[in-house]
């Protein structure tokens, strides 16, 4: 069977040559497979890739993971990642450290964000500094100094569609800042990749659920009736970079993936173990379902590759010829759910069963998880 997940990675060697990259958030889940990429040498060899974090402890540890993942190759790219790689302490809540870290810089991938859905909507305010002021300082950053940054890549959610939650909200107003950011900043171009749940990352149901079947249970979930898009790490990161690649300014770039219900999803990973799943009613600030493209924004939605792009409603971004959608009503995970088989081979593709014993402190630094395996069966 054909992985649901498996997509092309298509080799642009050239694309980012001698560019002068800037990740802010870079030492989360997605940043760091993110830099990683970057400096793989599949899209070319930028000048320089700055990660912009105001964690220390992450950038040390980091950095230890690069200098491991330059060890163990002998790739001349990777050898080569000290002279390509930097870090840069800061905040994208600071207006002044943000314009200081844009000096220079080519293209910005903004994936610095407050992510967890109930700590938003208890710290409404943290969220809104960092998930909207983080974008705002960007913006007015770039436009203020006239500075010669190329394109500014927002990383969204399927929560900021028809948001919510305070999480949502928020992203959903980077995408309209980035947007309108268009029309202040004409020579750069601003554009937003929005997707679903990130398989293994942080805040991911993946290492919890492995967490609690390999501590014998139970598995919790908030509903048997929800369902959430899913993708792997790498193809969240060939949804940004190909939203660089393609992307128009004012689009808001989703790629085609399947959904699936937290129950199976549960249900698969636990196999024939006697553990049992608990439900614990919907959190703060939940969906049952999740939305990638809203029913207004499906008739603005047109095809862009293997990618749908939400083209912005604003009529300066008219090109004069009416849109032909592609889409006639909402994407919703309620209606693209994979069976079980297809749920099963999406998890050994991307090696995340149970018996594959998947390293997760290789995404998340110092944290880590119990590392007992439960037996098949547990005795009465």
């Amino acid at each position: 069977m054909a992985d649901p997940f498996a997509a092309p990675l298509r080799h642009d060697e050239r694309m980012f040559d001698g560019k002068r990259i800037l990740v802010t958030g870079g030492t989360g889940s997605l940043g760091k497979v993110l830099v990683r990429r970057l400096l793989s040498g599949l899209h070319g060899r930028p000048e320089s890739v700055t990660v912009f974090s105001r964690d220390e402890a992450k950038h040390y540890d980091m950095r230890l993971l690069f200098d491991r993942i330059a060890a163990a190759s002998e790739d001349v790219v990777y050898q080569d990642h000290a002279k390509t790689l930097r870090f840069r302490l800061g905040d994208v809540r600071d207006y002044n450290a943000v314009q200081h870290a844009l000096a220079g810089v080519d293209i910005v991938f903004n994936a610095a964000a407050l992510k967890q859905v109930p700590n938003c909507e208890y710290f409404p305010g943290e969220a809104i500094a960092t998930n909207v002021g983080g974008p705002l300082n960007i913006t007015r950053a770039i436009a203020s100094a006239k500075l010669p940054v190329e394109t500014v890549i927002g990383i969204s959610t399927d929560k900021a569609c028809h948001p919510v939650n305070v999480m949502g909200m928020t992203k959903a107003m980077q995408e309209r800042i980035l947007i309108a950011a268009n029309l202040d900043c004409p020579d750069t171009r601003m554009i937003c990749a929005r997707y679903g749940n990130v398989l293994a990352s942080r805040g991911s149901v993946v290492p919890l659920f492995h967490h609690q079947i390999r501590s014998g249970g139970p598995v919790t979930i908030t509903t048997s009736e929800m369902t959430r898009y899913f993708l792997s790490l790498e193809q969240a990161v060939d949804t940004v970079i190909d939203a660089y690649r393609f992307g128009e300014a004012g689009d808001i770039v989703i790629p085609r993936v399947p959904a699936s219900g937290i129950r199976m999803m549960a249900e698969c990973l636990i196999g024939d173990r006697d553990i049992p799943i608990h439900e614990l009613g919907i959190r703060p600030g939940e969906k049952i379902h999740e939305i990638l493209i809203a029913d207004d924004e499906a008739e603005r939605t047109v095809a862009r590759e293997n990618y749908y792009a939400i083209r912005p409603s604003l009529p300066e971004f008219s090109e004069g010829a009416p849109i032909v959608p592609v889409l006639k009503a909402e994407y919703s995970s309620r209606d693209h759910v994979m069976d079980r088989a297809e749920l099963m081979e999406m998890l050994r593709f991307n090696r995340l069963r149970i018996e594959d014993e998947p390293d997760f402190t290789t995404m998340f630094g110092t944290r880590s998880f119990p590392t007992r395996t439960p037996p098949a069966t547990v005795p009465a």
